[in-house]
């Protein structure tokens, strides 16, 4: 793996008989599929490259949870009120750098991107899951899957609902749905998918993008093209870029990535002049719900402290962990709310008697943790968190000895994770300079640019996906149309 930039062409080394297509994609994931196939019903001639033997790339690893709000059929089925302006509030509150532009565009066409999805061949379920969960574990169609009812979010926009799942049960294998039927319809289209195969350099002519070289096995070729869409990754799996950005990701988790999520993608982009942002972020996290009886619990840092609402989306709440002192934490859970995992994620260490036992247990500072337990089990009598405004229904006095804790250290609990920064884009995909300027006949969307999620503590389940495919579709129509 490197971090070196790729070469640059001139398109005076494109031979006469190039091959020439309208559009050509980069990555037959959630991404690439989705603008290579709006590129091609746009009436563009589309080539697709995909680097491995199959389609789906690191997207098939997925539950298929995609964040969509807005008023969608699943979302007016189920009684959940939900409008465009509340979503962009939402949204814009939870972001670290809001780009209102793109914020408005996922907004504003998330129903119609609701039935699109739809109407690729399958239907999202009309119905709720009204419990704490990572994603839904079974078929349901709709349930929270990010800080909507957390607090300063609740007070800033009204909470809905907005992650929709496909009928599929469990964490791992929705999306592949999505992805067979991408690959369906593409077949209906002229578009053409090449796999084991993919770009390694692009062509210019002066400050315009209009080739590739690509490469299958030890055959190399170029592309002549109007317009070229990176839609290959994050950097995942490049450990020096993974050392140079992302360095948490370097510390023992388990990496969420094809094999492919190697940043070519991105330094494609940067090889040409492509900026990049939020490139030292990444999603981070740990889950120890559920079961959601463990929310009642409080999290404690090594000095004792409190310094998260446990009640947030478990991404938020691990974000916060790698704030503290080595990245180190407990769940702390009395015995009266104790239930243990059937998947622990967050091992279990132990189980005391006393408080003071537990510090001692935990390595930490005497009398910390019990004056951190007082103040909490205090105010959750009233049904009050005024350090952290956990929301009463997840409040609990943890007074009832034995207590437990979990282990939510990075290193020792099972953290997964992935890149989020990538090249900067305009709404349409296009990839831009530092200073704005836009490159001719280079797009960019999904994993290897940077969109809407920004950081692990803004982050839903779904954003990726959504976004992604969201994102993708507008590419694939601009880019034709260009």
């Amino acid at each position: 793996m490197t971090t070196a930039l790729p070469d640059v062409i001139d398109a005076a080394v494109l031979p006469a008989d190039a091959e020439e297509f309208d559009v050509v994609v980069l990555g037959f994931g959630i991404t690439g599929g989705c603008a290579a196939l709006e590129a091609a019903r746009s009436g563009a001639r589309v080539l697709l490259l995909e680097r491995a033997a199959v389609h789906g790339g690191t997207s098939t690893m997925s539950g298929g949870a995609f964040y969509l709000g807005g008023g969608t059929p699943v979302q007016q089925a189920t009684g959940h009120e939900d409008s465009v302006e509340e979503m962009i509030k939402y949204l814009t509150a939870v972001s670290r750098d809001p780009d209102a532009e793109k914020i408005r565009a996922y907004c504003e066409g998330s129903v119609e991107h609701f039935t699109w999805l739809e109407a690729l061949g399958f239907s999202f379920e009309r119905s709720y899951l009204d419990k704490k969960a990572v994603i839904q574990p079974g078929t349901e169609g709709l349930m929270y899957t990010g800080n909507e009812k957390v607090w300063p979010y609740l007070e800033q926009a009204r909470p809905a609902p907005r992650g929709h799942k496909v009928p599929v049960p469990g964490d791992t294998e929705g999306t592949k749905l999505v992805m067979d039927l991408l690959r369906d319809r593409l077949a209906e289209t002229s578009a053409e998918v090449r796999y084991e195969t993919g770009g390694n350099a692009l062509v210019v002519d002066g400050d315009s993008v209009v080739g590739l070289r690509w490469k299958r096995f030890d055959e190399t070729g170029y592309v002549r093209c109007r317009s070229v869409i990176i839609a290959a990754g994050g950097f995942v799996m490049n450990p020096e870029m993974v050392a140079k950005y992302t360095p948490n990701l370097a510390e023992k988790p388990f990496v969420l990535g094809s094999t492919y999520d190697d940043g070519l993608g991105i330094r494609l982009g940067e090889s040409v002049g492509g900026a990049t942002v939020f490139m030292e972020e990444a999603f981070i996290t740990a889950p120890f719900y559920p079961p959601q009886s463990l929310v009642k619990g409080i999290v404690v840092n090594k000095l004792g402290q409190r310094f998260v609402a446990e009640d947030s989306y478990h991404a938020r709440t691990s974000g916060f962990v790698m704030d503290q002192p080595d990245h180190a934490a407990y769940l702390i859970v009395d015995s009266e709310h104790i239930e243990h995992p059937d998947f622990p994620l967050a091992p279990f260490i132990d189980g005391w008697e006393t408080v003071a036992e537990m510090e001692s247990g935990l390595g930490l500072p005497a009398g910390s943790l019990a004056a951190t337990l007082e103040r909490y089990n205090e105010h959750a009598a009233r049904g009050e968190d005024p350090d952290f405004h956990k929301q009463p229904a997840w409040l609990a006095p943890q007074s009832t000895g034995p207590w437990g804790a979990y282990d939510l250290t990075l290193g020792k609990a099972l953290y997964a994770g992935f890149t989020m920064g990538g090249l900067t884009t305009d709404v349409d995909g296009r990839v831009l300079r530092a200073d704005r300027s836009v490159i001719d006949g280079l797009y960019a969307a999904g994993a290897c640019a940077s969109n809407i999620a920004q950081d692990a503590k803004g982050y839903s389940t779904g954003t990726q996906l959504g976004e992604g495919s969201f994102f993708g579709r507008r590419a694939g129509r601009h880019a034709a149309a260009s």
